[in-house]
């Protein structure tokens, strides 16, 4: 009864299972593209994308300070020599031969020591001769007086002539003459005698001998004598230096009126401080116009006689008066080009790049000319933190001068002069 309908059932299933398979083909293909399509894109999605955000950065923590504010007394820099306060070539003032040498090769000798001897002889038998010349004026002269007094007498009586009278009194002065030439010759024999002994005619350093007993030395002027040996005072000392017109100029506006030394301090190349005192004592009445300079000299005093004569220095010359001068540390200026900036932080945290003029060292610190105030919140330490325009959070630090580091100029900003602090 149910055969007839058995076939249509079969041909659905049929149909049914080709629709089946087509589908799992379909998956199977979409499966075989899509899978390695998914996979490439995530591998080039995680390989090209991006870093991730940076978190963000906290606020830097940076040590303010207001300048320091004080008295400074300013100075200008120089670099000179120093020369002895007299220089003497000794030499001989009679000729004849060296017979001694009375000192050892630089030592320090006194006024009038003696130094060298020349032989004496010649110039005592000169001097006998010159007192025996002395003595036969004086018997002349006794004469002469003798026979004019017998003749004044007579004159009254006209024993004896005007004119004979007036002879007598010519070989008188004649004789009277003579006698002064003689005492004369008499002290320049006995001079000569004083000459053979060489003294020094100052105190001061000695050089070496440049002539040895037994040489026969000649006396003249100039380049003609011999040349014994040299002396240099040597306390005080002169310092020499030449000094630009502009540095001239400032010193000269910057001193009081009247002739006031003006005080200066030298130190020499292994030193760091300025311990040798002095005084300037001389400027020279013109400019050299071919180097702008003008020559100058300090006197100081060199008791223990240390200071010789050809070492070099560097002096510094006051400006005259002080100055109220705000200092900050050397660390905290920074060079912008050609310019020269101070960091400061403002109320709201903000950092503020201030272009500044600046002065010499004092203490370690360097003097601001201008561009700060006294209130500014200078920016001391964490200076690489701080960014023109960023923001940071302060904390209070202090400035303080560096005693160790006096006089001292760091070569990262040359200034011409220095500074010292006042009342100290």
């Amino acid at each position: 009864m149910n055969m007839p309908f058995q076939p249509a059932q079969n041909a659905s299933e049929a149909t049914d299972d080709a629709v089946a398979s087509d589908h799992q083909r379909n998956w199977r293909r979409a499966a075989f593209i899509g899978v390695p399509l998914l996979l490439a894109v995530g591998v080039a999605s995680y390989v090209f994308r991006g870093p991730p955000p940076p978190p963000a950065m906290p606020t830097p923590v940076v040590a303010v300070a207001t300048p320091l504010s004080r008295e400074v007394a300013e100075w200008d820099d120089y670099i000179g020599r120093f020369e002895a306060s007299r220089s003497v070539e000794v030499r001989p003032r009679v000729s004849g031969q060296i017979t001694g040498l009375h000192f050892t090769d630089g030592q320090i000798v006194r006024k009038g020591q003696l130094l060298f001897t020349i032989d004496p002889r010649p110039f005592t038998a000169a001097l006998a001769e010159a007192r025996a010349a002395v003595a036969s004026a004086r018997s002349d002269l006794a004469l002469a007086r003798a026979d004019l007094g017998r003749a004044e007498r007579l004159i009254n009586d006209d024993a004896v002539s005007k004119s004979e009278v007036d002879r007598l009194r010519a070989r008188v002065q004649a004789a009277v003459a003579a006698m002064a030439g003689a005492e004369a010759r008499v002290r320049s024999r006995a001079l000569d005698v004083e000459f053979t002994q060489v003294r020094a005619p100052i105190a001061g350093r000695i050089s070496d001998r440049r002539v040895d007993p037994g040489n026969l030395v000649a006396a003249g002027e100039g380049q003609g004598s011999t040349l014994l040996t040299t002396i240099n005072a040597v306390d005080p000392v002169y310092f020499s230096f030449n000094g630009s017109e502009g540095l001239f100029l400032k010193a000269k506006r910057a001193r009081e009126a009247g002739d006031t030394p003006t005080p200066v301090e030298i130190r020499l190349q292994d030193e760091t401080g300025y311990k040798w005192k002095g005084q300037l004592d001389f400027t020279d009445n013109g400019l050299d116009p071919r180097s702008g300079t003008i020559r100058g000299r300090a006197t100081v005093a060199n008791p223990d006689l240390f200071l010789t004569p050809g070492m070099f220095g560097n002096m510094r010359l006051s400006n005259g008066g002080t100055t109220k001068a705000l200092l900050v540390p050397e660390t905290a200026i920074q060079v912008d080009q050609a310019r020269r900036i101070v960091l400061v932080a403002d109320k709201t945290g903000t950092v503020v790049a201030k272009p500044v003029e600046v002065g010499p060292v004092v203490d370690g610190l360097r003097i601001i000319r201008s561009g700060l105030s006294p209130q500014d919140r200078v920016i001391i330490s964490g200076l690489q933190l701080a960014m023109p325009g960023g923001k940071v959070e302060t904390r209070a630090g202090k400035i303080a001068p560096v005693a160790d580091k006096a006089g001292t100029t760091p070569v990262s900003i040359p200034v011409s002069g220095e500074a010292t602090l006042t009342g100290r």
